[in-house]
């Protein structure tokens, strides 16, 4: 096991905004930490500066050396997940390991019909997979 994980317990990671999801988290960690923290974060990715936020954040104090845990998380109704051209937004679930910043993420779309926004796509052009 790699000292942190996090995961949805059902294992999808495509939701509609302002959905709440569980996540479980684990951890096996060789030195104590203070604290876990579980984000949910967006970055962008592309041309330009890459911006960075944390929607929210919840703390698992004086967790011990290992164990796991399930937590409920309230998705935002907005930005969507989308990429375009230029830019992409990425959503991510993030567990960080207090105070030695270990961490782990995975990333997740939050938009409706649980597809990410495609900004770049021809106006007559169907989804691959539609």
């Amino acid at each position: 096991m790699s000292p942190l994980a996090i995961q949805t317990c059902d294992g999808r990671t495509a939701f509609d905004p302002a959905e709440t999801i569980t996540v479980e988290v684990q951890w096996e960690l060789a030195a104590e930490p203070e604290a876990l923290e579980v984000r949910l974060v967006w970055n962008t990715s592309g041309k330009g500066d890459t911006d960075i936020g944390v929607e929210q954040t919840i703390s698992i104090d004086a967790p011990g050396l290992s164990g796991s845990r399930q937590l409920d998380v309230d998705l935002p109704a907005a930005p969507y997940s989308f990429s375009g051209k230029l830019v992409s937004l990425i959503w991510a679930l993030e567990l960080v390991a207090r105070p030695s910043d270990e961490s782990c993420r995975t990333e997740i779309t939050i938009a409706p019909g649980q597809r990410e926004v495609l900004l770049h796509r021809e106006p007559n052009e169907q989804p691959a997979d539609e």
